[in-house]
C-alpha cells in the first residue's frame, strides 16, 4: 500500500515542544531546552505526534533538520511509557545505521538526552563506574542515587563492527541487559543470532532505520532481511533520510504497515517548495580544468568570507585520500595555518575514530580530506565549506556530501568542481533530480597558468623526495580513473574524454602510470618531467636497499639475456620485428579490429551486468538513463544567475 502524505504545520501553528499531543515528559522538555531547541523543527513537529502514537513513518527531510531527535524522543517515550518493564535480555528498540560514525553519533545524542532522566542517568553512571573499577581497581562510592529495579530506564548499547568482537559485545549485553541496540547491520545481525538475545512481541516497540535509502541498497539487503526476520511484525517502524523517496518502492520489504510519509521541503528563491537542501546552504559549481582544482581549493580557503574554520574535501577513492592526505603534499600548496586530516573507510576503526574526533575538536582551521564514508548523516558542528573535487560515483551521495555544511540554520557553502565539456551535463542532470546547483560568483576564483605550474612544481618537489610518495600517487591515480569509469552517469563521466596531461599536472605526478586506459593516448607520458624514475629513492633505508638489489638483478639478467625470450610466430620470426615490416594500412586495419573487439566485449559486459540486476536495480538503471537522455535532448540551458545565501 502506498504511504500516506502529511501536510506540515502551518506557519501560524505552534511548534513548541510543550504543545505536543501526546505531551512530552517534563525531563525531555528540559533536555531539548538544554540542547538549544527553543521550538520544534518542521520535521520534529510533523513526526513526533505520529511516531509517538501508532503510526509508522517514512521521513524525508533536508539534511541538518533535526531528524535524530525526531526518532529518539518517540523511542525513549514509548519505552518508558510501557505498562511492563522490559525484561532482562529483552530488546525494546533497535536503531540501524549504515556507518560506524553515524551510529556513534546517534548513541552520543541518546546519552545526552537520557542524562536528563534521573533513573536512566543513574543506571548508566553506575555501569560506567563498575567498568572503571574493573580496569583500575579503584574503589569509588556511588555518587548517584540507586532507583528500584522495577523503575523504567533507557539503557542503550552501541554495536559496531571492527571495534570489538561479537563475543565481547554479547558478554556486555548479557551483563548490562540494554533495551536499545544502536549499530551497523553486520554487528546487529551477529548479536541477534544469539539465543540469549530476545525481541518478543511483548517487549519490542520500535525499529528505526537511519539513512534508510542506503540501508535498502543492494549491499545491505541480505543482512537487513535477516535482521527483520528476528523482529515481531507488530511494531512501530520509522525510515529517516534526506533522500528516502528513492527507496519508497521497497517499503514492503521492511514491513511498514500503512505508513505516513512526511516530506519536509525547503522553498527556493523562486518560491517552489521542492528543494532538498537547507535554505542556509549555498550549493554552487565551478568549471575548472583538472590542473586547476588544487589551486581553486587554495583560493576558496583564502577568499571565502568569513574564513572557513571547518572544511570537508571529498575525493573519489581511499587511495586518493591516502596520497593527498600526506601532510607534506597539500600543506605545500594550501594556507599554512590549516590542519589537514585524512579519513576513509579502509582506515582501522581506531584511526577513523581518532581522526574524526580530532576534526570535530580542533579549534583552529582544519580540513577533512575524505571519501563518501563521511557523507551520510554525520552532524559535524560548524562545517563552513564543502568542496567536491571529484563528483560522487553515485549521484545519491551528492546531496549528502553537500549537507555536511549549512546544518541547523548555520550558513554554509558547498562547491563542486567540474571539468568544462561533457561534465557540464551534470548540472541539468542534478536539476532533474531536484538538486539544483548554480555557478559560483562570489568569491571569484581566477586561476592563472603561473599558479597552476607553481602548484604542480611544489607537489612534484615533495613527491620526488621519496619514492614511496611516487608509488602512492601512481596507485591513487589508477584508482581514480577506475572509479571515474564506474560512474552511474556513465554517458556524462567518460574516461575517453579525460585530459590526461592536465590530470597528471593537477595530481603532481612525475609520470603517468601504465594502464589500459592510456594505450591509445599519444601524449607525453613523462608529463615533461626530466627525471629518471630508476634514480628516485625511498627514504626508508631498508626499502631502498631492497629496491637497489632488485634493480641490479634486473640489469644483470637483461645484459646476460636471461630475461623472457622474445615472442615468435609459428615460423620462428620475432613478432615485434614482423609488425614493423607490416604496411601502415595493415597496422591501421588491425588496430580497428582490436577496437571493434574491445567495443563488442564492452557491450557484452554491460548486457551481462544488466541481466544480473534485480527488479529494483533495473528500474533505477532505466530511470538514470532516461534522465541522462533528457539532459542530452534539452541541450545547453541558460542558467539563472545566483549568488549569496538563501535566507
Amino acid at each position: 500500500m502506498a504511504p500516506g502524505k502529511l501536510q506540515l504545520p502551518s506557519k501560524n501553528s505552534s511548534r513548541a515542544f510543550d504543545a505536543l499531543t501526546p505531551a512530552l515528559s517534563e525531563w525531555i522538555l528540559d533536555a531539548t531546552t538544554s540542547m538549544g531547541f527553543e521550538r520544534m523543527t518542521p520535521v520534529q513537529a510533523s513526526c513526533l505526534p505520529l511516531f509517538m502514537g501508532n503510526k509508522d513513518v517514512v521521513v524525508e527531510a533536508v539534511t541538518g533538520s533535526g531528524k535524530t531527535l525526531a526518532f529518539l524522543i518517540p523511542v525513549v517515550e514509548r519505552i518508558l511509557r510501557t505498562s511492563e518493564h522490559t525484561k532482562k535480555h529483552h530488546v525494546a528498540s533497535i536503531i540501524i545505521s549504515p556507518t560506524r560514525e553515524l551510529a556513534s553519533q546517534i548513541h552520543r545524542v541518546l546519552l545526552d538526552l537520557v542524562a536528563f532522566h534521573p533513573p536512566s542517568a543513574a543506571a548508566l553512571k553506575l555501569k560506567d563506574e563498575d567498568s572503571d573499577d574493573e580496569t583500575t581497581g579503584n574503589e569509588q562510592e556511588p555518587p548517584v542515587p540507586v532507583f528500584p529495579a522495577s523503575t523504567p530506564k533507557v539503557l542503550p548499547q552501541l554495536l559496531l563492527g571492527g571495534t570489538s568482537t561479537p563475543a565481547q559485545d554479547l558478554r556486555k549485553f548479557l551483563k548490562e541487559s540494554p533495551n536499545i541496540l544502536i549499530g551497523t547491520p553486520g554487528r546487529l545481525h551477529d548479536i541477534l543470532t544469539s539465543p540469549h538475545v530476545h525481541c518478543p512481541q511483548s517487549s519490542f516497540e520500535v525499529l528505526v532505520m537511519d539513512e534508510a535509502d542506503r540501508l535498502l541498497d543492494l549491499g545491505f539487503k541480505d543482512t537487513l532481511q535477516k535482521i527483520l526476520s528476528y523482529l515481531p511484525k507488530q511494531r512501530r517502524t520509522g525510515l529517516f533520510s534526506a533522500s528516502v523517496s528513492e527507496a519508497v518502492d521497497q517499503l514492503i520489504r521492511v514491513g511498514l504497515r500503512n505508513p505516513v510519509r512526511i516530506a519536509v521541503k525547503v522553498k527556493s528563491t523562486s518560491g517552489q517548495a521542492d528543494q532538498r537542501t537547507p535554505a542556509s546552504l549555498q550549493m554552487s559549481y565551478l568549471l575548472t580544468p583538472p590542473s586547476h582544482k588544487i589551486p581553486a581549493l587554495s583560493q576558496l580557503l583564502s577568499k571565502v568570507s568569513p574564513t572557513p574554520q571547518k572544511t570537508i574535501v571529498y575525493l573519489s577513492t581511499c587511495a586518493a585520500v591516502d596520497y593527498f592526505g600526506q601532510p607534506s603534499i597539500l600543506s605545500s600548496v594550501l594556507p599554512s595555518n590549516l590542519t589537514i586530516i585524512a579519513l576513509h573507510g579502509k582506515h582501522p576503526p581506531q584511526v577513523r575514530n581518532r581522526n574524526f574526533a580530532k576534526f570535530i575538536n580542533t579549534a583552529s582551521p582544519v580540513l577533512l580530506l575524505t571519501t563518501d564514508v563521511a557523507a551520510r548523516g554525520l552532524d559535524i558542528p560548524s562545517v563552513d565549506l564543502v568542496v567536491q573535487i571529484d563528483p560522487p560515483t553515485d549521484p545519491k551521495a551528492f546531496l549528502h556530501r553537500c549537507g555536511r555544511a549549512g546544518r541547523a540554520g548555520r550558513r554554509g557553502l558547498a562547491v563542486t568542481l567540474l571539468t568544462p565539456g561533457r561534465e557540464e551535463d551534470y548540472i541539468p542532470f542534478l536539476q532533474i533530480r531536484k538538486t539544483p546547483i548554480f555557478p559560483l560568483l562570489d568569491p571569484k576564483i581566477d586561476i592563472s597558468d603561473t599558479e597552476v605550474k607553481e602548484t604542480a612544481e611544489k607537489i612534484r618537489a615533495v613527491v620526488s623526495q621519496d619514492r614511496a610518495l611516487h608509488d602512492k600517487a601512481q596507485r591513487a591515480f589508477v584508482s581514480f580513473v577506475r572509479s571515474y569509469s564506474a560512474h552511474i552517469a556513465s554517458s556524462i563521466f567518460r574516461v575517453p574524454d579525460l585530459d590526461w596531461a592536465s590530470l597528471g599536472q593537477g595530481w603532481g605526478l612525475l609520470k603517468l602510470p601504465k594502464m589500459p586506459e592510456l594505450k591509445g593516448w599519444e601524449g607525453d607520458k613523462s608529463l615533461g618531467v626530466e627525471l629518471d624514475i630508476n634514480d628516485l629513492a625511498y627514504k626508508d633505508a631498508a626499502r631502498e636497499q631492497k629496491r637497489l638489489s632488485e634493480l641490479e638483478e634486473w640489469k644483470r639478467r637483461k645484459e646476460s639475456g636471461e630475461g623472457r625470450a622474445p615472442r615468435t610466430d609459428d615460423k620462428g620470426n620475432r613478432t615485434r620485428e614482423k609488425r614493423k615490416e607490416n604496411a601502415w594500412t595493415q597496422q591501421k586495419e588491425k588496430k580497428q579490429e582490436r577496437d571493434d573487439r574491445r567495443d563488442r566485449k564492452k557491450v557484452k559486459r554491460e548486457k551481462d551486468r544488466i541481466a544480473k540486476m534485480g527488479p529494483d536495480e533495473l528500474e533505477e538503471h532505466k530511470r538514470l538513463e532516461r534522465m541522462i537522455e533528457e539532459v542530452r535532448a534539452k541541450g545547453p540551458q541558460e542558467e539563472e544567475e545566483w549568488n549569496g545565501f538563501d535566507e
